[in-house]
Formats: C-alpha cells, sequence, structure tokens
C-alpha cells in the first residue's frame, strides 16, 4: 500500500514540474510578443493558458484520489493539501500572463519599449515561479524562503518601470496610452511574482505545518 501511495506522490510531483513548465511557456510566450512584437507568439501564451487549467484538473483529481483512497496523516496530508493550494495559484498564473498577452495586441512601440525593465520583471517572475515549484518538490525550504525574499526583486523592478513610464508621458503627452498598458502589464507580473510567493509559503507550511501567511 504505502508503495503505491509513494508512487502517486511521485506522480504528483512530476505533474507539479509539468505545470510549472507551462506557467514558464505561458509568461516567455507572452513578453516575447511583447518585445517582438510577433503575434503568433500570442496563440501559445493563450495555448499554455488552457493547457494549465487542463493540469490544474487531472491534479486536483490526483490530489483527491490520495486524500480518498490513501487517507495520508500528518506530513504527507500537509503536502497533498498544500499541493492543491499550489495549483490555484498557478493557474492564476496562466491567466495573468494571458491577460498580458492580450493587451500586447495593441502595444506597437519597439523604441520605447527597449527602455523600460519588463524584460527584466518576466525574467524574474519566472524565476520565483520555476524556484517555487522546484522547493517543493525537492522539499527544500531554503530554496522556498529564497523566492520569498526575492519578491523584493520583482517589486523594485515595478518601481522602476513605473518611473520610466512616468518619464516617458513628460516627455511626451501622446506616450500615455502606450504607458497605461505596459504599466498595466508590469502590474500582472508583480501579481505573477505575488503568486510564487503563496506557492513558497505553501511549500513552507507542507514542510513545517506553519504558513507564514497566517495572522496578516
Amino acid at each position: 500500500m504505502r508503495i503505491q501511495f509513494n508512487s502517486q506522490l511521485e506522480l504528483l510531483n512530476i505533474e507539479l514540474i509539468n505545470m510549472g513548465a507551462l506557467c514558464e511557456d505561458a509568461i516567455s510566450a507572452a513578453v516575447k510578443a511583447l518585445l517582438e512584437e510577433d503575434d503568433s507568439l500570442l496563440q501559445k501564451a493563450h495555448k499554455a493558458e488552457r493547457d494549465i487549467d487542463q493540469k490544474e484538473r487531472d491534479i486536483e483529481t490526483l490530489c483527491m484520489k490520495l486524500l480518498l483512497q490513501q487517507q495520508p496523516v500528518a506530513k504527507d496530508l500537509r503536502s497533498i493539501s498544500s499541493a492543491l493550494k499550489m495549483i490555484s495559484d498557478m493557474e492564476r498564473i496562466g491567466d495573468q500572463a494571458s491577460d498580458i498577452a492580450d493587451i500586447t495586441k495593441f502595444i506597437k512601440n519597439k523604441h520605447n519599449k527597449s527602455h523600460i525593465h519588463i524584460k527584466e520583471m518576466a525574467e524574474a517572475t519566472i524565476k520565483m515561479v520555476t524556484d517555487s515549484v522546484d522547493s517543493f518538490v525537492r522539499k527544500d525550504l531554503k530554496l522556498a524562503r529564497s523566492v520569498m525574499k526575492y519578491d523584493d526583486v520583482v517589486d523594485d523592478l515595478f518601481h522602476k518601470v513605473k518611473g520610466e513610464l512616468i518619464s516617458l508621458i513628460g516627455e511626451n503627452p501622446e506616450n500615455g496610452e502606450f504607458c497605461l498598458d505596459l504599466l498595466m502589464i508590469a502590474k500582472y507580473f508583480e501579481r505573477i511574482g505575488d503568486h510564487a510567493v503563496n506557492i513558497a509559503e505553501w511549500v513552507e507550511y507542507s514542510m513545517t505545518g506553519k504558513h507564514v501567511g497566517e495572522g496578516l
């Protein structure tokens, strides 16, 4: 019985890795579509978002089987319940990457985009998503906590982008619509970072029984 349970837990880890990879694909496709003005990448971002939704349903089903058939206790129960929380955040990451793709369709200004730190924000959030999922699979509490701290990097980049966009509007008010669209995209990246932090917090809970967000 335990061998079967361990096998299903391993499958859960694999499925979470796959879902995390889809999140990375969605974010990467959306930001490339923005910077390279390649509309074919928009469809890739939307497809990744649909695949993320399906993966969420698959993992939910697997978790329910583990809970109902194996009746886990203590640390195993925390791991499964944490996985259910994590996939909810990953689903939201997919939604926000898709939202970025939607806005990208209306932004055509390569010169100004090249001076904004949007690419750096995307890379930072991809790192956070990857590390948060890896920390769960590897049971690496130090890595999970590093994700929480790294959110400061994304927040700093957001404020930098906001300052850059304010300067652009000051230089030419006609940049207003472009800047508002790009500010919204930056805000989505900031939210993706927040979801990665949530995932890392659930990793900590799965390992320690304590959720750092409690009482906040």
